[in-house]
């Protein structure tokens, strides 16, 4: 049960090529989780529409064999926030989940980024 969990608020995200994007936001997601090193299990990316069809945000999960990855965005609010939590038995992933968050927030380049770190276990 040991483990870093990274809660992320990002605001202003001006980085962003498209945050409606599921195909961008899937390729980001997998390949700050392979770059850190994490290793992805399964994935599931969903975009949403408005009643005319136009793409709004994306929710997108990856998981991970040391736990799991959660992105929502909201492009009409130019916000994403995005969880990235780590088990650390028989290693310290820490350092592997601080990667991932920061390779989103490059990638988003908020201009109010708000994270929270919790130990848990």
């Amino acid at each position: 049960m040991h483990g870093l969990h990274l809660i992320a608020d990002l605001r202003g995200c001006v980085g962003a090529t498209r945050l409606d994007d599921v195909d961008a936001r899937r390729a980001l997601c997998l390949d700050a989780v392979a770059r850190a090193g994490l290793r992805a299990v399964g994935s599931l990316f969903h975009p949403f529409v408005d009643a005319d069809g136009r793409p709004q945000g994306v929710t997108g999960v990856v998981l991970l064999v040391e736990s799991h990855l959660a992105v929502h965005t909201w492009p009409e609010l130019g916000s994403v926030t995005a969880d990235v939590y780590v088990c650390n038995v028989g290693a310290d992933n820490s350092a592997r989940a601080e990667a991932v968050l920061a390779q989103l927030v490059a990638a988003f380049g908020p201009r109010e980024p708000r994270v929270q770190r919790v130990q848990r276990g």
